[in-house]
């Protein structure tokens, strides 16, 4: 049996594949990682311009507002493959302002798949999900199986989107499938919503010598996933779209950890490395917090993992070591 890896090489091999959001923080990454691949990477992006990376890919990039469907046309354009990370990300901004969410969030999936019904293109399509879909689940951990009960207008918005993916995908115009993260952590550029990231946060304050601040006694649960292990499972969906297609999957590490742990955790590991004696402070939980936020929560990749032979590979020990001495690396 081949290895995922080589799985992997041999479908994109020869390829067009389109990364959204392309400065953002799975988008840059996922770049960094395919860049040694013998494919063209188009880079989708609302900046000005995108740093430069040198490879055996190809790479061609596209400044435009996803919001508008000449650009899906010329993004579209003879695309084998879609990773679909972009969009806002920010529970609160979403709450602030549900229709400039809806035009981040619905807006774009829906002019990416009209292109794609308009002109009979057929690519595989992956998109970022959110766990947070099923609201507060009862029981842990969470599969495919539990219903959907968003509590957020950003969670909503996903699920809509995560809907016309399938529905298209029904209709024959597309191969789609959503891999709905957990909370992902590791190297890479800052998240630009400041609820997004934390532990990436925590980490680099920690390198800084700065205490780091927790809410209440930190005792919720949650699954972080480290980055590299979240592209890996984006990338084995490829081989394994026929099984994929029309379906969502929860990805996680499928380890809970309390968040006052992984702060912890972040503050020895960061004073082993730099001398410094950081502390975790424990701080009153600020007025008008997302309901969501209050949530256990670990995942059940198991139907995922059946499918791909996908398996998370960095613990959050590990993880969060190569986050700080990535971290550490940049600061010098």
């Amino acid at each position: 049996m081949r290895s995922m890896k080589s799985q992997v090489q041999d479908y994109i091999s020869g390829k067009r594949l389109l990364i959204t959001g392309a400065s953002g923080y799975l988008a840059s990454n996922l770049a960094k990682l395919l860049k040694d691949s013998p494919c063209t990477i188009r880079r989708l992006t609302s900046k000005a311009k995108l740093s430069p990376l040198q490879g055996e890919a190809l790479f061609e990039d596209i400044q435009g507002d996803i919001r508008q469907s000449s650009v899906w046309e010329q993004a579209m354009e003879e695309v084998d493959a879609v990773f679909h990370f972009a969009g806002q990300t920010s529970v609160y901004v979403a709450d602030a302002d549900p229709v400039s969410d809806y035009q981040a969030n619905v807006t774009p999936m829906v002019l990416m798949l009209e292109t794609c019904k308009k002109y009979g293109r057929r690519p595989d399509i992956l998109f970022a999900g959110t766990s947070t879909i099923v609201g507060l689940p009862e029981k842990l951990p969470v599969s495919e199986t539990f219903p959907d009960r968003p509590i957020t207008i950003y969670d909503t918005h996903k699920w809509f989107a995560e809907s016309y993916l399938k529905y298209y995908a029904r209709m024959g115009f597309v191969r789609g499938t959503t891999l709905r993260l957990t909370n992902v952590y590791g190297p890479g550029p800052k998240s630009s919503s400041e609820d997004r990231g934390i532990l990436n946060i925590m980490a680099n304050r920690a390198l800084s010598g700065n205490n780091l601040t927790l809410y209440g006694n930190g005792e919720f649960i949650r699954d972080y996933i480290y980055v590299e292990d979240t592209l890996n499972a984006f990338l084995l969906a490829l081989p394994n779209m026929d099984a994929l297609n029309e379906k969502h999957f929860v990805l996680g590490s499928g380890e809970g950890n309390s968040i006052s742990k992984a702060l912890h955790q972040i503050a020895d590991r960061a004073n082993e490395k730099t001398g410094n004696q950081v502390k975790v402070e424990h701080i009153d939980p600020p007025t008008g917090l997302s309901p969501i936020e209050n949530r256990n929560f670990i995942a059940d990749p198991a139907a995922f993992t059946e499918i791909t032979g996908w398996q998370p590979q960095y613990s959050l020990s590990e993880g969060i070591d190569r986050t700080l001495e990535s971290f550490r690396m940049q600061k010098k």
